[in-house]
C-alpha cells in the first residue's frame, strides 16, 4: 500500500516522527526527514542523518533535510527537493512541534511566538506548500500530530498559550478537510490515549517517573500507518485516538507498547485533551 509512496516529515529526528518514519520505511515508503537538528545536541537524541539511517535500515529511501519550519523559503526548497528526488509526494505529517506548560504571566512572548509559529503556522504552511503535490497523488494523506478540539476550560486554563497552538494544528485538519474533500486529500489527526516516552516527557514533563507510565512511540506508529493505508476519499476530517485505531483494527492486546510492562493499562498517565 505504502510501498514507493514519498513521506514527508516534519522534526522527525526523533520521538514519535521518527518512529512513524521508520514504520513506513518497513512499508517500502521514500522519507523526507524535515527538521532542524543536522548536529548532534548536547540533551536530545538524534538527528536528520541518523533518522535517515534507521530508514533505510528499515527498508525506505531517506533524504534528510535540514528546514527550521518557520522560514517558509527553507520549506519551499524542501518541498521542491522531495518532490523532484522522488517524483512527488503523496503524504505528509505535520509533526514538528514545540511545547511550554506556563500559564499566561510565566508565559514569555518569545515562547509564545515559537509556539504558534512552528505548530499552529508551521503547520498551515508546510500544508499549503505541500497541497500542489498532494492533489497530483492517488490517495494524499496529511497527518496532523494534534489534539481533538475538546473546548472544555480545564484544558485551556493550566497553559492557555500552548493549548491555543496545538489546537491551532486541528483546526487545520478542521478546515481544510472539508476545504480538499472534493478533491480527495485527507486530512485527519491523530493523538495518543496516554503519554508517549519522548525526549518531551522526558526532560519537560516529567522525568522518569513518568516515562515509566508511558506508552512508546511505536504504537503512535502503528495507529499512524493504518489510517495513511486507508482510502482518502473516505477517510478524512477525523481526530483519531492512537488506541482507537488499533482496536478498529483488532488489536486487544497493549502490553508491548508500555514502557514499563510491570504496570497495567490503568496505571498509565492519560494525554492531555482526552
Amino acid at each position: 500500500m505504502l510501498k514507493n509512496k514519498t513521506v514527508f516529515i516534519t522534526g522527525g529526528s526523533r520521538g514519535i516522527g521518527l518512529a512513524i518514519a521508520v514504520r513506513l520505511a518497513r512499508e517500502g515508503a521514500n522519507v523526507v526527514i524535515a527538521a532542524k537538528t543536522s548536529e548532534p545536541h548536547p540533551k536530545l537524541p538524534g538527528t536528520i542523518h541518523t533518522a535517515a539511517t534507521e530508514i533505510e535500515a528499515a527498508g525506505g529511501k531517506a533524504l534528510p533535510l535540514q528546514v527550521d519550519i518557520r522560514e517558509e523559503e527553507m520549506v519551499q526548497a524542501a518541498v521542491d527537493e522531495a518532490a523532484s528526488t522522488f517524483g512527488g509526494i503523496d503524504i505528509l505529517i505535520n509533526n514538528a512541534s514545540a511545547i511550554s506548560l506556563t500559564p499566561t504571566l510565566q508565559t514569555e512572548m518569545k515562547r509564545y511566538d515559537l509556539m504558534h509559529h512552528i505548530n499552529t503556522r508551521g503547520t498551515f504552511l508546510t500544508s499549503k506548500l505541500c497541497l500542489p503535490h498532494l492533489l497530483k497523488s492517488d490517495n494524499p494523506h496529511v497527518l496532523n500530530l494534534s489534539p481533538p478540539l475538546n473546548m472544555e476550560t480545564r484544558w485551556f486554563a493550566p497553559h492557555v498559550a500552548y493549548t491555543m497552538a496545538k489546537f491551532g494544528m486541528s483546526m487545520c485538519v478542521l478546515g481544510m478537510a472539508g476545504e480538499f474533500k472534493k478533491q480527495g486529500v485527507a486530512f485527519n489527526a491523530l493523538w495518543p490515549r496516554t503519554t508517549i516516552a519522548t525526549a518531551a516527557v522526558q526532560n519537560l514533563l516529567g522525568g522518569d517517573g513518568l516515562m515509566r507510565r508511558s506508552r512508546t512511540p511505536e504504537i503512535m506508529a502503528d495507529a499512524a500507518f493504518h489510517i495513511l493505508s486507508r482510502d482518502s476519499r473516505e477517510c478524512t476530517g477525523n481526530f483519531f485516538v492512537d488506541e482507537e485505531v488499533l482496536k478498529a483494527e483488532g488489536v486487544t492486546d497493549f502490553a508491548k507498547y508500555r514502557v514499563d510492562s510491570n504496570l497495567s493499562d490503568e496505571e498509565l498517565m492519560p494525554d492531555f485533551f482526552l
